[in-house]
């Protein structure tokens, strides 16, 4: 009867937290290999009579597969319980909402429910986080006026990479610098929240001094330095008053939203607020992130930044449903999507799924910031960048003679293509990982590792362990100009020199590799719009580097965040609902990164609207809305209405288009990309409207033919007036029937009946260390559902989901009878909202323990017996009432001997 909503095990990283950012990375996450190339417009007056046939679009360059990372999972024994009314920000009396918080405690009490309150939520959202044992989670979920009940997902801070300020190139990207210099806007008058790792007030280009100061005006330190929550030594929060950040993460968001000084940030007057919800080191959870969101309204903040969020999940998630009621109360939300990219579509997370925030993706830098070495002979500058965990390569002197070995993929059954004992090895990057490689060289005898890109641009791998030789990344043309002297018997080697040279990006301006796909699991569109976010130089804490360069859709949620406040200093009166109406339609659409000289848009539900354009949403004269239009799933044509409003000051003539973009089908977790055009046609091709009037068009899309399977395609609506410019209205639909998705693939490992066989420590009915090994039960199994040799001997379910699924109820059935074991009294797991696994191999362990739930609440023990589990999992959006909208699965005899 324990619903557990993520897996701690290292087999199975579920409910994978957004880090927030990846370190100094160019590289792309591989994706399925396709074919071919074509789109077709489909305006009023040229839409064909019937789409063309859909073909796939083939990556010039087939992308390596993501790299890995540490698994997360939420954390154990913490949930939400999310109480019926809505929070006093929705119009809920203060009084009603603290009755019904004290009647969950008073119903709760007589369940028998035992649990430790963290905190009270009524403002943004009406609920408690508690600790309780996962046991009673069934319980709490039946107890009247709850529901929903939610698991506090945890956070892990992201790691960083020192480099020199090169914030100046990536301001550009998004018209800021016109901003700035040219219009004038600096964000004087606005403020900012930051919920981060704290901010580093002492720095000059943040202000300097003591706390507060002119820049850093408001905050709080919701947990204390160390704090840990994975830690169960030091996850009871401390806080105090002073946000002071000793990690660097939130010093370098902060410096992107409004830093100046030696970096000067998009809104250099802002003033901002630190909310620290993470210690030194490690994660938090969920439930403090939303008790900063609610100190952010009391400050008065016009704008909240959370570079920060869970992959996967719901646009339902606590965290999601207070940012939306934050921007109803006036505040503008700006959140990360999310660097999910290499796990497929749906990877998109919370609190940037939220309905009315900005969930914003990632473009890469259009330059990087590099050391440098020389290739001798000859003298060419080799740009390089340092290899995580490894030695740092020395600021003079000379490698030893370099030679290339290859792959070095050992374990694939690679042999190294030269002897490196006493040199320095070449490897090309791909089809392993970097830890391997580096191992293989240094164990061969090699004194220092250089590894290449196999595609364009730089790169800086991680997960290696530090064998006692340096390990740096190059380009793939720095690579082949080693090769090449080494071909004609030059010995080359690498001078290394203290110089560091600002570098053109190949994939600048392209969506970043890390990037992750939409859509919202309900169909929503997201991400909304994108900013520089790869490889973005900004302030550090004073006493880690004063600077740093990061990568991640966090150094690309700053950018917006400062770009609203840009956009409210010149349009003070825009509604906090209408800003990203706004960004959206002046943002600009970059081209698919699989062929960039193509000329095809980028995906929909990989860009949102395209490119952030601050001096376009600050001179727009026309808006049209709604911003975005979310079509769900078409089995056919759909009508939408969108608004054209001309806010200037003489008549304007508008001419109504569309632009195709890519886009994907096939499987969820490697999609395959291709040319799918709608066909799109509209009540008037051409409208004129007066000063201060607006006029409404009908769009009616038709999809594009359904060639392959789970197609999401999409598009622009443009408006166009000429002189005023262009503006957009970005479209993303599901092609078909959105209940043919499989959640829950059925086959001989997953679903599986297991139990532990192996763990060194477990708190509740986890393993601290994520050290459990699995035993598979294909037969069946017995069980005393008591502790032996320190392990629970109780079964464990491992349910791997392809898809978000609705609800997922498990019932006990006796196997005497082949009927649930009683009519009300059946209930062993009952979750909401389950998130999709994180890749093709990820599972959520669900343990029972030999009880059951009724609608009342009341939990009692099943006898000793034999009995199989049914699990039912209704699909995303699925009707409850339709009988093909759930997926089943049952276990086999699951006896209970407890002797």
């Amino acid at each position: 009867m324990i619903p557990v909503g993520g897996c701690p095990f290292p087999r199975c990283p579920e409910a994978r937290t957004e880090k927030g950012c990846v370190v100094t990375v160019v590289q792309r996450s591989r994706l399925a290999q396709v074919a071919g190339l074509t789109l077709v417009a489909g305006l009023l007056a040229v839409s064909p009579a019937q789409a063309d046939p859909v073909s796939e679009l083939a990556p010039l360059h087939p992308l390596p597969s993501s790299d890995g990372g540490e698994p997360v999972h939420q954390a154990e024994g913490l949930w939400f319980v999310e109480l019926e009314s809505p929070p006093t920000s929705e119009g809920t009396a203060q009084a009603t909402v603290e009755g019904e918080h004290e009647r969950f405690r008073t119903e709760a009490d007589d369940h028998g429910l035992v649990y430790d309150e963290r905190h009270a939520f009524d403002e943004l959202w009406n609920g408690l986080s508690v600790e309780m044992e996962d046991a009673q989670v069934g319980s709490a979920r039946q107890i009247p006026g709850v529901k929903a009940v939610h698991p506090v997902v945890r956070h892990e801070i992201p790691e960083v990479d020192d480099s020199e300020p090169d914030l100046d190139t990536a301001l550009p990207m998004t018209g800021t610098d016109i901003a700035q210099n040219e219009l004038g806007l600096r964000g004087e008058g606005l403020r900012v929240a930051v919920m981060d790792t704290g901010v580093d007030y002492t720095h000059p280009d943040l202000g300097g001094g003591d706390f507060p100061n002119d820049r850093v005006v408001a905050g709080y330190d919701f947990v204390g330095d160390d704090y840990n929550a994975g830690d169960p030594d030091s996850d009871v929060p401390e806080p105090d008053e002073d946000p002071q950040d000793c990690n660097g993460h939130g010093t370098h968001v902060a410096g992107i939203i409004g830093a100046e000084g030696e970096v000067t940030g998009v809104a250099p007057e802002v003033e901002m607020g630190a909310y620290k919800v993470f210690g030194c080191e490690g994660s938090t959870d969920s439930d403090i992130m939303l008790a900063a969101m609610e100190a952010s309204l009391a400050d008065d903040m016009d704008v909240l930044n959370m570079s920060i969020g869970s992959a996967h999940s719901w646009p339902q998630y606590p965290t999601a449903v207070a940012a939306d009621n934050l921007v109803d109360q006036g505040v503008s939300v700006v959140a990360s999507i999310g660097n999910e990219g290499a796990s497929g579509l749906y990877s998109a997370g919370a609190p940037g799924l939220g309905e009315h925030v900005i969930g914003v993706a990632a473009f890469d830098n259009t330059h990087i910031m590099t050391a440098t070495a020389l290739a001798q002979p000859g003298g060419e500058e080799v740009a390089y960048m340092e290899m995580d965990s490894a030695p740092e390569p020395p600021t003079s002197g000379e490698t030893d003679e370099i030679v290339h070995v290859g792959r070095a993929c050992l374990d694939e059954g690679d042999e190294l293509d030269d002897d490196p004992d006493g040199k320095t090895a070449l490897i090309v990057r791909g089809d392993c990982e970097f830890g391997d490689k580096y191992r293989a060289a240094v164990e061969a005898g090699a004194t220092g590792v250089v590894m290449y890109n196999d595609q364009p641009g730089m790169f800086s791998g991680g997960g290696l362990p530090d064998l006692g030789a340096f390990a740096v990344g190059i380009s793939d043309e720095a690579g082949a100009h080693l090769i090449e002297l080494a071909e004609a018997g030059e010995a080359p080697t690498l001078e290394w020199t203290d110089e560091e040279v600002q570098t053109p990006n190949p994939t600048g301006g392209e969506i970043s590799s890390f990037s992750s796909f939409g859509l919202s699991p309900d169909l929503d569109l997201k991400p909304d719009l994108g900013a520089p976010g790869g490889l973005i130089n900004s302030t550090y804490p004073m006493e880690l580097g004063e600077y740093a360069t990061l990568s991640g859709t966090s150094m690309s949620a700053p950018h917006v965040a400062g770009g609203v406040a840009l956009l409210l200093e010149a349009r003070p009166d825009l509604d906090s609902h209408e800003i990203r109406t706004v960004l959206q339609n002046s943002a600009d659409p970059k081209a698919w990164w699989g062929d960039p000289d193509s000329g095809e848009l980028d995906n929909v539900h990989r860009q949102g609207a395209g490119m952030l354009d601050v001096p376009g949403s600050v001179l727009a004269g026309t808006t049209v809305a709604p911003g975005k239009l979310a079509l769900g799933a078409t089995e056919g044509a759909v009508t939408e209405t969108v608004t054209v409003t001309n806010d200037g000051d003489t008549e304007a003539t508008y001419t109504i288009g569309h632009e195709s973009a890519a886009g994907t089908h096939g499987d969820t977790f490697e999609p395959s990309f291709n040319d799918a055009a709608a066909e799109v046609d509209f009540s008037d091709d051409k409208v004129t409207v007066g000063p201060g009037s607006s006029v409404e068009i009908e769009v009616t899309v038709t999809p594009p033919e359904r060639e392959f399977e789970q197609m999401v395609y999409g598009g622009y609506v443009t408006v166009d007036n000429g002189a005023d410019g262009q503006y957009r209205v970005p479209y993303a639909a599901y092609n078909g029937d959105y209940q043919e998705i499989e959640a829950l693939p059925v086959d001989d490992e997953m679903p599986a009946l297991t139990r532990i066989t192996e763990c060194a420590s477990f708190d509740g009915l986890d393993c601290v260390d994520e050290s459990a090994v699995f035993d598979p039960q294909p037969d069946g199994a017995s069980f005393t559902m008591e502790w032996a040799d320190h392990l629970p001997d109780m079964p464990y379910f491992l349910v791997h989901f392809s898809h978000h699924v609705t609800e997922l109820r498990m019932v006990v059935i006796d196997e005497r009878t082949g009927r649930p074991i009683h009519p009300d009294r059946n209930v062993a797991v009952h979750v909401d909202h389950v998130n999709r696994s994180a890749s093709p191999d990820a599972f959520f362990s669900y343990p029972w323990d030999g009880k059951v739930v009724d609608s009342h609440g009341r939990v009692t023990d099943v006898d000793d017996g034999e009995y199989r589990l049914e699990l039912r999992a209704l699909k995303a959006l699925g009707d409850p009432e339709n009988e093909d909208h759930w997926e089943t699965w049952t276990s086999p005899v699951v006896t209970i001997d407890r002797g």
